[in-house]
């Protein structure tokens, strides 16, 4: 969702044929909200982490669920849930003791990943498209650069 600004649900609707190569750039498929297909370049980060997921999970079938439940410690063929999605990020922020006190769920890597893509100089309009949103409007809510700016003004108070 970082990588790619991808709501949950179309990332949990990834089949593994929706990771694919055209040419010789890696690509993935999303359908988002409004059956809408987007197809976007993986970044270098994002294909090492779905190269080593997928060969660790044994995905060789094309129509297979990208993101599956596992029950036992294995994959159990279905599609991932949303409440599994939100527990599994839940777990990993609470291992990594991130934002102490804060709720972090599946949406607030979509709001990272466009923040960082801002904070690199990436252009508004290109993180709109990116995202899949029909306005600018919509892509401006993700837009964490002020939080961090006034936080930065705040500091400034010295005693």
């Amino acid at each position: 969702m970082v990588y790619t600004f991808a709501r949950i649900g179309a990332a949990r609707s990834m089949r593994l044929q929706d990771y694919y190569t055209e040419g010789r750039a890696p690509m993935v498929r999303l359908l988002e909200k409004g059956s809408k297909r987007r197809d976007l370049p993986v970044h270098r980060v994002l294909r090492r982490y779905l190269d080593h997921y997928i060969k660790k999970a044994g995905l060789v079938e094309e129509k297979a669920w990208l993101f599956q439940s596992m029950k036992g410690g294995k994959l159990t063929g279905r599609r991932l849930s949303q409440a599994d999605a939100y527990r599994m990020v839940g777990r990993r922020v609470q291992a990594a003791a991130l934002a102490v006190g804060k709720r972090i769920g599946n949406h607030s890597w979509r709001a990272t990943g466009i923040t960082t893509y801002l904070n690199q100089g990436g252009s508004l309009e290109k993180a709109q498209d990116i995202a899949g949103h029909a306005s600018a409007r919509t892509t401006r809510l993700y837009d964490r650069r002020e939080d961090s700016a006034l936080r930065e003004e705040i500091e400034r108070i010295q005693f």
